[in-house]
């Protein structure tokens, strides 16, 4: 007997059928489109206690979601510009403590700043504000403590994320993060850390996607370990047609203090420069020293190629 297609199955299909001229992601507009609040149609931000929402067209592109019941504040979902869906993984199998777009060390004076109980430590929000929005882009601004409960502090940083509607098929979360040392610091060795995502299942190796990173390498066998500009997880997302590609890359700036940096990469859809995985000794910083260090994360549509990557990275360090 054929395959006959469920209601939610063929919705999908017909809605990525049509013209996408009013700007609304696929996956997220089966309920037809909404009655229009008055300046929805642009960017909006808003915030809700520790939690900052921006929107585009009134869907949801990211949250920084910045509770202090939780290990750190992280940015979820990161949503594909075509079909709405996240393009990183809140939570997921194998090692779910990764937090879709994360900043956290392990290893930091015994602390763990990445995973474990929160006694072991925890990155903690002085409170997010909203800076600067305009129609096409939104600031986010914090202030963090590194603390185990009833310890001194060891790190604090201040960071600037700006999140840009580029164009229809392009978005851009730039990060500033100034990461200073409150007490003198010492990171031994470790493969949990610093700035890193976690992608969306079906654009893993895993479930039939790619990781690449921009000297062509593919593969966690081809990627890992390579000092890199950047590297982009991309796939066709699960259940919808097959010219339906979206990915999600992780820029590093070549002015960042461990730079060129080697690359800690999984299959399994992690990836990030990793400066403390492949030490020799124990890094250290004294206190009231710090270190600048700047990201930019890309969502977008079809392969890196199409995407432009190495000309967005390009001018991003220009």
């Amino acid at each position: 007997m054929p395959h006959l297609p469920d209601r939610r199955e063929f919705l999908i299909k017909s809605l990525l059928a049509a013209p996408l001229a009013a700007g609304l992601p696929g996956a997220l507009a089966l309920a037809g489109t909404p009655k229009r609040e008055p300046g929805a149609d642009k960017l909006t931000a808003y915030q809700i206690g520790p939690h900052i929402w921006i929107r585009w067209n009134n869907h949801l592109l990211t949250s920084y979601r910045a509770h202090r019941s939780q290990k750190y504040p992280y940015l979820y979902p990161l949503a594909g510009p075509v079909t709405g869906l996240s393009l990183t993984s809140e939570t997921c199998v194998p090692y779910p403590h990764h937090r879709s777009c994360l900043f956290g060390c392990d290893a930091l004076n015994g602390a763990n700043y990445w995973q474990d109980a929160l006694e072991r430590g925890q990155v903690l929000s002085d409170g997010p504000k909203l800076g600067k929005c305009t129609p096409t882009s939104a600031e986010i601004l914090d202030a963090c403590q590194w603390q185990q409960p009833g310890q001194p502090v060891d790190m604090s940083d201040t960071r600037r994320i700006v999140v840009r509607v580029a164009s229809p098929t392009l978005r851009l979360v730039d990060f500033e993060i100034h990461w200073r040392a409150e007490r003198d610091v010492a990171v031994r060795p470790t493969n949990h850390a610093l700035f890193a995502i976690r992608a969306a299942m079906d654009l893993t190796p895993w479930e039939g996607g790619t990781l690449v990173n921009a000297e062509g390498l593919s593969g966690e066998k081809g990627t890992f370990g390579k000092a890199t500009a950047w590297c982009a997880f991309f796939g066709r997302r699960a259940n919808l047609p097959p010219e339906t590609v979206e990915g999600v890359a992780l820029f590093d700036h070549p002015k960042n203090p461990w730079a060129p940096c080697p690359w800690f990469t999984r299959d399994y859809g992690f990836a990030g420069p990793n400066p403390f995985f492949f030490l020799k000794k124990p890094w250290q910083l004294p206190a009231g020293q710090s270190v600048t260090l700047r990201h930019r994360v890309v969502l977008f549509v079809g392969d890196p190629a199409q995407a432009g990557l190495d000309d967005l990275h390009r001018q991003w360090v220009s």
